[in-house]
């Protein structure tokens, strides 16, 4: 088989939206991964979906146990991995009960037949069979016996039956290959370089794939396949990439930037651990990774290790935020280096670990004890999280502040095709820590003071101990201004107090204006942060084109606000905020710049998609 199919009759399509489903057994995740990595390469536009089971062993054959990939490819610019599958591919009963309501209307659904049995259909809660019951008359049904055929493909290895039977889901990549004529080759390399210390799985994966192609070649059901040419690119060179991912390479380039040894102090918890996975390959540029036995060991030794004159960061996800809150509350009052990533996921408490959500930002602006403000950064695609690392890095180092940098489940898991940056282009974010003493007592000694702050930033001076003269203290009790001693004058704590939040809201001077996308002067507003971007984008788009007047803008820096945010909101017939929590930003809007800014809140799990969101823009502005 060579690496290019060139069938004799191809319909192009400019777009297609494929979902795969099966047990969280069956590979779902490896098959969409697999297939977007050959869209990839075949130089298509992309956005992911991955959505796990929340339970690690959930019992086989339930709804509890799906776990589906959702993948969009296109030949032209796109934001969201799709409103609804074109195809969805599921490989048993419980897929299909839990998949099908997403399925557009006309779609084509595609079944593992065989494992539609009367147990497997009574697990998944169908009292009697949807293939015989008209169910699915709505759709375009392919029932194949992968299993089956899987199994004859590798009937002649070395392989168990178990083990031949586990690479059904190569059979549903290739079928799915060949129907959109993807490369071949790529996926053969990349078979014998996972398993290449297990020969007998690897050959087993290699025959169910071809199997897969094959079948879709001759079978008389499927027709001519299709193809989505490549997407106009700007040239240079691209990888596919995780929000995980992004982020671990943002820490890395800015522990280069700054010229600064990297630290990870942190503790595993979904979604954020692929950080730590990543990162942890890094040790070639001097990156240290610390897995401690809890949250607040992990984010105590990133503050060590701040202290000690690190880059240093903490990953985690909403419950981790929480018990790290008295660490960063200490950040905050020694005032020293450290960034904070919060991997949002559904809450409260345990939650819905495996899904996505963004309801961590009142708890970022005030989760901690006393007076404690701190910057906001906030990602708003997989590869804008390289960009974000590195920005809440900038600010931490320049600021001498903990910063906590916000992506969520959707971000962290899926991907898209991101462009390597010229590293020339990347900010210089090095630091000059102090290394003399900066006054001198009543004697003409010269002395160090660690609070005597830099005019302009507010910055206190950042000293590595061990540094001759320069001893000082740090620590939780309030500090006298300038000298640092502890203090608990009533007068100075206010001072301190006054001069950190001085220190934060100055930094709306140093960052980017909000920029708005659209005429500029729309009556209409859609104003988001986070990964809701990519579904206002589209949104917005799609009332342009029913002749809405609209604008909409992201946030980045969620505090402080863009200097000229308040200039954006002013005047505006309608301001809505989609937010994927019950009205988080809404509220900071509301109480920052007084205007009747109209929430648009969605708290299940899953992002917003394109269609409701115009759907509902449309209805309250013609309402």
């Amino acid at each position: 088989m060579t690496d290019t199919v060139e069938p004799v009759e191809q319909t192009t399509l400019d777009q297609v939206v494929i979902r795969f489903a099966g047990d969280s057994g069956d590979g779902m995740q490896l098959t969409g991964d697999r297939f977007t990595s050959a869209s990839a390469l075949a130089g298509n536009d992309l956005a992911t979906l991955p959505e796990f089971p929340a339970e690690i062993r959930a019992p086989q054959g339930t709804l509890a146990g799906v776990s589906a990939f959702q993948v969009h490819i296109s030949d032209h610019e796109i934001y969201t991995p799709g409103d609804a599958p074109d195809v969805l591919v599921a490989m048993n009963p419980a897929a299909l009960k839990s998949e099908l309501s997403r399925l557009r209307d006309g779609g084509t659904l595609i079944l593992n037949d065989d494992a539609f049995d009367e147990r497997n259909l009574e697990k998944a809660g169908f009292e009697a069979d949807p293939r015989e019951t008209g169910e699915l008359s709505g759709y375009v049904v392919h029932r194949v016996n992968m299993t089956k055929l899987t199994l004859g493909a590798t009937e002649d290895l070395d392989v168990k039956k178990r083990d031949a039977e586990r690479s059904k889901n190569f059979f549903a990549l290739g079928l799915v290959s060949w129907m959109y004529s993807r490369p071949t080759q790529p996926t053969f390399e990349w078979i014998d370089t996972k398993f290449g210390k297990l020969p007998a799985v690897a050959a087993a994966n290699t025959a169910a794939f071809k199997a897969g192609h094959a079948f879709g070649e001759t079978a008389e059901m499927f027709g001519s396949p299709f193809k989505v040419d490549a997407a106009k690119q700007v040239p240079g060179e691209y990888t596919n990439i995780t929000g995980n991912v992004a982020t671990a390479w943002g820490m890395v380039a800015a522990g280069e930037l700054s010229k600064l040894p990297v630290f990870l102090g942190t503790y595993p918890i979904t979604p954020a651990s692929d950080i730590l996975h990543e990162l942890s390959r890094h040790k070639n540029f001097g990156v240290r990774t610390f897995q401690a036995e809890d949250e607040i060991a992990g984010v105590g030794a990133a503050l060590g290790a701040a202290f000690g004159g690190s880059l240093a960061f903490t990953t985690t996800s909403g419950p981790g935020v929480a018990l790290k809150g008295e660490t960063i509350g200490l950040a905050v009052s020694i005032e020293i280096p450290l960034v904070i990533v919060d991997v949002q996921r559904g809450g409260p408490s345990t939650g819905l670990p495996t899904k996505t959500e963004a309801s961590d930002l009142m708890m970022a602006m005030y989760g901690r004890h006393g007076e404690a403000p701190l910057p906001i950064v906030a990602a708003s695609t997989p590869a804008d999280c390289f960009y974000a690392a590195i920005e809440a890095s900038r600010l931490a180092i320049k600021y001498r502040t903990p910063v906590i940098l916000l992506t969520d489940g959707y971000l962290a898991n899926g991907a898209e095709p991101w462009l390597l940056p010229d590293v020339s282009s990347l900010p210089d974010i090095s630091v000059e820590f102090a290394t003399e003493p900066n006054a001198e007592d009543p004697t003409g000694q010269p002395i160090f003071l660690p609070y005597q702050r830099d005019p302009e930033t507010l910055a206190r001076p950042w000293a590595v101990p061990g540094t001759p003269g320069l001893e000082h203290r740090v620590g939780g009790l309030e500090k006298q201004d300038v000298t640092g001693n502890v203090n608990y004058d009533p007068a100075n704590h206010g001072r301190m107090t006054e001069l950190r939040e001085a220190k934060i809201a100055g930094i709306a001077s140093d960052i980017p204006p909000v920029a708005v996308e659209g005429p500029g002067d729309a009556p209409v507003l859609i104003l988001g942060w986070g990964s809701t971007r990519g579904a206002i984008t589209a949104a917005a788009e799609r009332l342009r084109s029913a002749g809405m007047n609209v604008d909409h803008a992201n946030l980045t820096h969620l505090n402080p606000f863009p200097p000229n945010l308040g200039e954006v909101l002013s005047g505006r017939e309608h301001v809505f905020v989609p937010e994927l929590n019950r009205g988080q930003l809404v509220r900071l809007v509301r109480a920052e710049y007084l205007i009747d800014a109209t929430p648009i809140n969605k708290v299940m799990g899953v992002p917003f998609t394109a269609a409701e969101l115009a759907e509902i823009i449309q209805e309250a502005v013609n309402g």
